[in-house]
């Protein structure tokens, strides 16, 4: 369901997610605390938002499994439900 293909820079859609996400983390265990901290987080968090919003417009969103494991299910039961009160 989930297919990987390379993006135009030749690596998986999720490997530049992953490096971003890395790179927040090092900041942010490098980060001081101090009244600048604030402006800062609110900035990294705007910049999340903002590459989010990106990646989905490209079309790198996915759908979390459990969202699938329950369309499924109720699919699947929906079916079973119709065959036995035929």
């Amino acid at each position: 369901m989930n297919e990987t293909r390379p993006d135009d820079s030749g690596e998986e859609p999720g490997a530049r997610a992953q490096r971003a996400h890395e790179e927040s983390v090092k900041k942010e265990s490098q980060d001081s605390k101090g009244p600048a901290d604030k402006a800062r987080r609110f900035e990294r968090r705007r910049e999340k938002i903002r590459e989010e919003i990106a990646r989905n417009r490209r079309g790198e969103y996915t759908v979390p499994t459990w969202v699938l494991v329950v369309i499924l299910v109720a699919l699947v039961g929906g079916w079973i439900a119709v065959v036995v009160l035929a």
